[in-house]
């Protein structure tokens, strides 16, 4: 793990705070926000063992988030009949 790379869940949330996209951003920036953020959690639950279970369910919502908004651009990009 590089230096700088968050060690625990807290760390995590930090990290995810601070990249926060604004509401109004483009919905594919919010998809690569919600997955960059899975990707995170799962690796912080592999650290941070006294925080694993969580850390999975964190990176577990933000996967289900993740999921919702491609569905919307999925919809989006559906020609209308």
């Amino acid at each position: 793990m590089r230096k700088g790379e968050p060690k625990t869940l807290r760390d995590a949330h930090e990290v995810v705070m601070d990249r926060r996209p604004p509401n109004d951003a483009n919905p594919s920036v919010w998809l690569a926000f919600r997955l960059g953020n899975a990707r995170l959690y799962k690796a912080v639950a592999d650290i941070d063992r006294g925080h694993h279970h969580e850390a999975l369910y964190w990176a577990s919502y933000e996967e289900r988030k993740a999921g919702e908004i491609s569905v919307e651009l999925q919809a989006e990009s559906k020609p209308a009949d």
